[in-house]
């Protein structure tokens, strides 16, 4: 028993906080599953089977056929002429009973979401909601192919070093006390989601970055401090707010744009996107910053002083590490630059994002021009299959306008009068859209839920479609309170840093107050760019 205690002992005075090595992602503990989740995981079949079986077979949903049929969609009044009125009622049904049994397998993560979605898919086709050729050609849709595209070019700067090089840079170059400190992980983030389009690279990018920056500071998992609070919460704050900037942040942003795109019949731009979200991102990721400092996790005197004399020089070996730079970083900063630049000016020259990111990871994968080979691409392809279910569902709605039926059945019943103001269902609509994130972890789902039931409350009570849809849109990526809300989440949750309580004083006041500047936004920053409406206010 003594030398038992004896190598435990000597293990932890080995352990070295400063070491970068000792804080990436497969070092980290893995998490168990809480009670309450391993019971989900147990329910969450039988129920999605049962509710199948009782929207589809046993409840009577007799909205279905009072809808007014010179309100459908073009592509809904198409399949209602093609396949009749019992068809078209059957398909809507199976469509609302596959959507309810998908939701609660992607809920309980009873089965892998990957393979919920395969399921979903070949749904859609054997109950006849969807011709084969247009459940299957999802995972074509040109906007997976952007996300394919996208993790090749971010693949591309791992394999470099050059996001690793620019966080250590940064840190050192600009980290000179607490406030600094923190700021500068706030410019990373936002610098960073401009290449990196998957929020959990981000975070493990910069995990091991933050991790010792937080023990110079006298944080650890042992010794818990307002500094360390601060720089992990406000990490996963600043990755989502990154990713929120900019059309290509995450996947669920392209999904959203390729929806509200389908309703308008005109692409959403990548330059358009950054232009609305990109200045309230940066007032958040600020607000962010001081919320946490000054008045939720205050840093007392003591903590604003490094703990570890010398510390910043462990950031300054791992910079010098990296060696020089590299011609392959300085090719891998040009090819994206170039992207970016492609990007920003694509409502110009009127190339969508998708050809450019495609001639991007073309040039990144070329013989002796290029920087990556195949098999140095990390494309979590599990992530892929998941999206085409939900770009499958997407098509599902379309040809039987589920949304706006539904969307009109509710607000009938309700006896929600064709004079509801514009600033009630702007109210409702990204209230709801913010604070699903409390209890639904993917941001594909919330997307493919609430976007188009934005889109059909803007054509019920004929408001522009993208007044509603697009500052829903723009809230996707506030999943940062509970650690169960994303992947990103989970991930600095495991590093022990701070409690289940404290992200969510922080997280819920973040939610709050992003709600709050969304209607402000809407009253006038949106209002002068022409998204929400003059006099509707």
């Amino acid at each position: 028993m003594a030398e038992a205690i004896q190598k435990v002992e000597e293990k932890e005075e080995d352990y070295d906080v400063l070491d970068m090595n000792n804080y990436r992602m497969e070092k980290l503990p893995v998490r168990e599953k809480s009670k309450f989740e391993k019971f989900l995981v147990k329910i969450g079949a039988p129920l999605a089977i049962i509710s199948f079986i009782l929207i589809l077979y046993v409840f009577d949903f007799s909205f279905l056929h009072n809808f007014d049929i010179e309100k459908l969609s073009a592509s809904a009044r198409i399949n209602f002429d093609t396949i009749g009125m019992e068809n078209f009622i059957h398909s809507n049904k199976a469509m609302l009973a596959i959507f309810a049994a998908s939701l609660i397998l992607w809920i309980t993560e009873a089965i892998p979401n990957y393979l919920t979605s395969l399921i979903l898919i070949i749904s859609l086709v054997l109950t006849g909601t969807l011709p084969e050729v247009d459940a299957y050609h999802q995972l074509g849709h040109k906007v997976m192919w952007l996300n394919i595209m996208s993790f090749i070019l971010a693949s591309m700067l791992v394999a470099t070093g050059v996001a690793k090089r620019f966080a250590l840079w940064f840190i050192v170059k600009f980290g000179h006390n607490a406030n600094s400190v923190i700021f500068s992980f706030l410019v990373i983030n936002l610098v960073l989601s401009l290449f990196i389009s998957a929020t959990t690279a981000k975070a493990a990018i910069l995990l091991p970055v933050f991790m010792v920056v937080a023990a110079i500071y006298g944080a650890t998992s042992k010794s818990k401090n307002n500094f360390g609070r601060n720089v992990v919460l406000q990490n996963l704050f600043q990755n989502n707010m990154g990713a929120a900037s900019f059309l290509t942040g995450s996947g669920a942003n392209l999904l959203a744009a390729s929806l509200i795109a389908g309703a308008l019949g005109v692409d959403v731009f990548f330059s358009q996107w950054m232009e609305a979200a990109f200045p309230v991102a940066m007032l958040l990721m600020i607000i962010g910053w001081f919320v946490g400092m000054k008045i939720i996790f205050p840093i007392s005197p003591e903590e604003r002083k490094p703990q570890i004399e010398g510390g910043m020089d462990s950031l300054k070996k791992e910079l010098k590490k990296l060696g020089p730079v590299s011609f392959n970083e300085i090719k891998s900063l040009l090819i994206f630059g170039s992207i970016l630049a492609l990007w920003v000016t694509d409502r110009y020259h009127g190339i969508s994002p998708t050809a450019v990111a495609f001639v991007g990871g073309i040039v990144a994968l070329l013989p002796r021009i290029g920087i990556v080979k195949w098999n140095d691409v990390d494309i979590p392809w599990h992530l892929l299959l998941f999206s085409a279910g939900a770009y499958t569902l997407g098509a599902g709605f379309k040809v039987t306008d589920l949304p706006q039926i539904s969307v009109n059945a509710a607000f009938d019943a309700m006896g929600f009068g064709d004079t509801t103001p514009f600033w009630l269902l702007y109210v409702v609509l990204t209230g709801g859209m913010v604070f699903s994130a409390l209890f639904m972890q993917s941001k594909t789902m919330r997307s493919m839920i609430f976007v188009p039931i934005a889109i059909g409350v803007a054509v019920r009570f004929g408001f522009p479609i993208m007044s509603l849809a697009f500052p829903v849109a723009l809230l996707i990526e506030h999943v940062y309170v509970l650690p169960f809300n994303s992947k990103p989440a989970l991930l600095l949750y495991q590093t022990d840093m701070y409690s289940m309580t404290d992200a969510f004083k922080y997280g819920i006041t973040m939610q709050f107050i992003a709600w709050g500047i969304s209607i402000i936004m809407a009253m006038t920053y949106f209002k002068w760019l022409g998204i929400t409406p003059d006099g509707l206010f």
